[in-house]
């Protein structure tokens, strides 16, 4: 026997403003007991002090969710494009490697 009751479809709205994004180039991953706390940040080379740009609230299963979702679409990008180039944390305070000019001429 089919099943005829279909699930109402959710609909999303994204408005211009956030639908053009916010770059972030570093995460920052905070939580409690009852909730994980994702802050993103961009640092930017020369300047000393960054901003969070957007921060996130999740309860421990969305977070769980989320992270679930990212090895999936993870998994499928790899096998579309190849493997993501793991970068190992150089540790520190300046997390990106970022500081400042360093170059010669």
């Amino acid at each position: 026997m089919e099943d005829t009751k279909k699930k109402p479809q959710l609909k999303i709205e994204l408005n211009e403003e956030i639908g053009q994004g916010i770059y972030s180039n570093l995460a920052i991953i905070s939580h409690s007991p009852s909730e994980f706390v994702l802050d993103f940040v961009r640092v930017m080379p020369g300047v000393p002090k960054a901003q969070v740009k957007s921060r996130i609230v999740l309860t421990p299963e969305h977070a769980k969710r989320l992270l679930h979702a990212l090895k999936d679409n993870i998994n499928r990008f790899e096998q579309q494009h190849g493997p993501i180039k793991n970068i190992e944390p150089q540790g520190g305070v300046n997390p990106m490697g970022f500081g400042g000019p360093v170059g010669q001429a």
